[in-house]
């Protein structure tokens, strides 16, 4: 019996997006267990309070605060980004979940950022933590914060019950989106 095998530009374009990623970034080393993440969740918050005052009063106020400190995003035509985080209810973290999201397009090159989800409201969190998987744009609507002058978050922002803060070393990035991107638990030992 014959077998044949399936190529395409997409899937060759894919295993070396894949092949550069695991020689050149960490991004699939293997996953970090709890106590890393959990430093580094505290190290982003840290991070977050000190590019935005406002960023920091809005996540003493959630529900509950989805941290993501190191998302690396790659491509080479097809890309993909991958973090790990944890959530954080009540100041102590209840659970872990992996963001990850693909794209076709023109792209080239790799990046590193840190996303925070906060759940302003006790239903689009209990929304969030009933889900196997949740898909940003798709389950719920996220809005992306900016900052104005004053540092203060547009008012209209502020009133939605999922607001999103993404963020570099550099400080807040704007233009971006987390449509599409999919959140699901992890099981960390």
């Amino acid at each position: 019996m014959k077998t044949s095998t399936f190529r395409s530009p997409a899937l060759s374009a894919l295993v070396m997006v894949l092949a550069f990623l695991g020689a050149s970034c960490p991004l699939l080393a293997p996953a970090a267990g709890r106590t890393q993440i959990d430093a580094d969740v505290r190290e982003a918050m840290a991070r977050l309070r000190e590019q935005t005052s406002a960023g920091a009063e809005l996540a003493a106020r959630a529900e509950g605060v989805l941290v993501f400190p190191k998302v690396y995003k790659a491509g080479f035509g097809v890309g993909g980004e991958y973090g790990e985080g944890a959530l954080r209810v009540g100041g102590a973290t209840t659970g872990y979940y992996s963001l990850a999201s693909a794209s076709i397009g023109l792209q080239f090159g790799a990046q590193r950022k840190s996303v925070v989800i906060l759940f302003m409201t006790p239903e689009a969190l209990k929304h969030f933590r009933q889900s196997e998987g949740w898909k940003a744009g798709v389950d719920a609507s996220v809005a992306l914060a900016t900052l104005g002058a004053g540092d203060q978050i547009d008012t209209e922002t502020a009133r939605k019950p999922i607001i999103a803060f993404v963020f570099s070393n550099k400080g807040l990035m704007y233009n971006l989106t987390l449509e599409g991107s999919k959140i699901t638990p992890l099981h960390k030992k």
